[in-house]
């Protein structure tokens, strides 16, 4: 099937079969390997981007239900994605860094909603994102740097 997908504000057009994952697409299809594949079941987070500015797991979402829409990946050029980046490490927000395309992605669709948020809305907006090496804390932190929360600093 022929889908017409923007990509980090790129338009393509590209042939996938109806089974494809957007998670395929991007890695396998389109050379985006930033996001990354874990679990393949939706399980950890590890492969959210945003599509139409909302975080999916792009492992059980199908490239074919992305028709029109808009997708951004860790590789995008955005300077608030680029705060983010920069408090993941300032604060060790990571560590193996595997997980960490996810949670960016989720802590920018926070962001992006909600500029100012709470340390509960924090948690609560990354909770579907695993961390296996326990860098939660160091996440929680980044995300209020990035937001300019007084207590991060």
């Amino acid at each position: 099937m022929r889908v017409g997908i923007t990509i980090n504000g790129q338009r393509h057009a590209v042939d996938v079969p109806p089974h494809r994952s957007l998670a395929e697409l991007l890695r396998d299809g389109l050379a985006l390997t930033g996001t990354k594949t874990a679990c393949a079941e939706g399980t950890c987070g590890s492969c959210t981007v945003l599509v139409d500015d909302r975080p999916v797991l792009s492992c059980l979402t199908l490239a074919v239900a992305c028709e029109g829409a808009e997708v951004r990946t860790v590789e995008a050029q955005d300077e608030l994605l680029e705060r983010l980046r920069a408090a993941f490490i300032a604060r060790d927000g990571f560590q193996c860094g595997f997980c960490t395309p996810g949670q960016l992605m989720s802590a920018l669709a926070l962001l992006e909603r909600t500029a100012d948020p709470s340390r509960d809305e924090i948690v609560a907006a990354m909770s579907g994102n695993l961390c296996r090496c326990g860098a939660y804390e160091g996440i929680v932190e980044a995300v209020q740097l990035a937001a300019g929360a007084e207590e991060a600093a």
